[in-house]
């Protein structure tokens, strides 16, 4: 099999794509042949070694990546969830760019028909992180409001389809005003666009006592404010320090330094003083939850099948141009989601 795998800390050079033996399923597992794997920010923090559970997992060399689409082509004793030669969509706790993976079965689920492979790969992350920090952490009811950074992005864009779907009220904020259609078609009420207006202020004019909700993958820019335009009995939901990234390939210490020293500590008291909650949490730390898979990838499937849920419209990279992929999900402007795609 053909795999990306990193050897050390770095940049685009440390991506290798190297031929591996094929893997073999003991029991419980599935062999899935990749035909795509989606690609999310959190892979360029992998290859920089700044990825805690990454470092804690795996260790180096590591191949990223936490989402697949392909065919079953082994099971090992006992699985009984799927067959081969069956459509699927797994999920990887690293390793996903790969043209042969191996997980557990509780990490499969069956591709929807009207989804082509790389569409498929481009599900399951986004839209898990959408559902975990809305129904897990946010606890909403219909007609609460909510607050989306990056709603032009993956995970903003499963936000705003599940928002609208359960009745929330969502404002979206995008970084370039050719984002904001994308934000509205995917269920935004409002969008702000902070490249041509001040954010906060029309944050605040929107919802003068603040939203019910934050979603917050921004990290030190908007944390703060992000807290202060919560209202009470609020939560403002942490799943990313996007702004803290490099978008040239290595990681800048200097300014990675000056950012942790900036970003907010969130006293006990003060939370408890102003009545509102600070969460966060890292998708990867869940995968052996198997209620909770289940639950989200049958809300989240079921959805696509019905039509509730859009599909991000994908751009594809074969592996060979691994880094491309890397390049261009760092520089903050992409819109689709993207992918790795394996020939034959």
């Amino acid at each position: 099999m053909r795999k990306v795998v990193i050897h050390s800390a770095g940049g685009y050079d440390k991506l290798k794509v190297e031929e591996h033996p094929d893997p073999t399923p003991r029991p419980g597992e599935v062999v899935v042949r990749v035909a795509a794997a989606g690609i999310n920010f959190a892979d360029t923090a992998v290859r920089m070694g700044l990825y805690d559970s990454a470092k804690e997992f795996v260790g180096w060399p590591i191949t990223p990546g936490f989402e697949v689409a392909g065919d079953v082509v082994a099971v090992g004793e006992g699985v009984t969830k799927v067959r081969p030669g069956q459509r699927v969509i797994a999920l990887t706790l690293f390793g996903g760019y790969s043209s042969r993976v191996v997980v557990p079965e509780h990490q499969v689920f069956e591709c929807p028909d009207a989804l082509d492979f790389a569409q498929a790969a481009g599900v399951a992350v986004i839209y898990l992180t959408a559902y975990y920090a809305l129904f897990e952490l946010c606890k909403l009811r219909p007609g609460d409001s909510i607050l989306v950074h990056s709603a032009a992005g993956g995970v903003g864009s499963a936000v705003l389809q599940i928002a609208k779907q359960e009745g929330y009220r969502a404002v979206g904020v995008v970084g370039s005003s050719k984002k904001i259609e994308a934000a509205k078609r995917m269920g935004a009420e409002q969008v702000i666009d902070k490249s041509t207006e001040d954010l906060w202020a029309r944050a605040k004019e929107l919802e003068p006592k603040g939203y019910d909700a934050v979603l917050d993958a921004n990290g030190v820019e908007t944390l703060k404010q992000s807290f202060e335009h919560t209202k009470m009995a609020g939560r403002l939901v942490v799943y990313g320090f996007a702004t803290m990234m490099p978008k040239k390939g290595t990681p800048n210490w200097i300014k990675l330094g000056w950012d942790f020293l900036r970003t907010p500590r969130f006293s006990p008291f003060d939370l408890l003083g102003k009545n509102k909650s600070v969460m966060a949490f890292n998708l990867s730390y869940l995968f052996d939850k198997r209620e909770l898979l289940d639950e989200a990838m049958g809300y989240v499937l079921d959805g696509v099948k019905e039509g509730r849920f859009v599909v991000p419209e994908v751009t594809r990279f074969a592996v060979d141009k691994v880094a491309d992929a890397h390049r261009a999900i760092e520089s903050g402007t992409t819109v689709r989601k993207l992918v790795i795609t394996f020939g034959g």
